[in-house]
């Protein structure tokens, strides 16, 4: 089962104080005043991190092992019985206002059309560009012939791939 960690935020009295003293070689190092500490925070390291993949991985896994199980009992699987079903693509978002504004919003259009909007549109990569981050991927008005997407990061430009499923009677 996957232990799940509950995130807790620093509290401390001076959120935004640091001393600043000058190093022997000219820089200058600025330390954190924390005085007292109301909340300590959760850690941010490998083993928290890694916790997370191990619980992506385990999801993706149990899904892989439902959707077998359920091929087994002669159910249905739409996305794996088709193979026009699934549809990938990259499309590069561009976004030219500043932070926290954004207008990276693009029509997506889908080279198979689909027989209804009963379709997952899944994001396999996010690449942002021009520094920032992506934010989240936002898919949106989904029709029979396309979609819309966007990011809501701070990057002037994401390179999103991704699969089309389903969408088919």
């Amino acid at each position: 089962m996957y232990p799940v960690t509950i995130w807790v935020d620093e509290t401390d009295e001076y959120e935004d104080r640091y001393t600043e003293s000058l190093n022997d070689d000219g820089t200058i190092s600025h330390t954190k005043v924390r005085g007292t500490v109301y909340v300590e925070g959760t850690p941010q390291d490998a083993a928290h991190f890694n916790n997370q993949e191990a619980g992506i991985y385990d999801a993706h896994s149990a899904a892989l092992l439902l959707i077998n199980a359920l091929r087994q009992q002669g159910w249905r699987v739409e996305a794996l019985e088709k193979a026009t079903v699934q549809e990938t693509g990259t499309v590069t978002l561009n976004n030219t206002q500043a932070f926290p504004f954004n207008n990276s919003i693009v029509t997506v259009p889908l080279t198979n059309v689909r027989d209804n909007l009963n379709y997952i549109v899944e994001i396999i990569s996010v690449t942002p560009a021009g520094g920032g981050n992506a934010g989240e991927i936002e898919v949106s008005e989904r029709q029979t012939n396309g979609f819309k997407m966007a990011f809501t990061g701070s990057a002037s430009s994401v390179a999103v791939t991704y699969a089309v499923i389903g969408g088919y009677n």
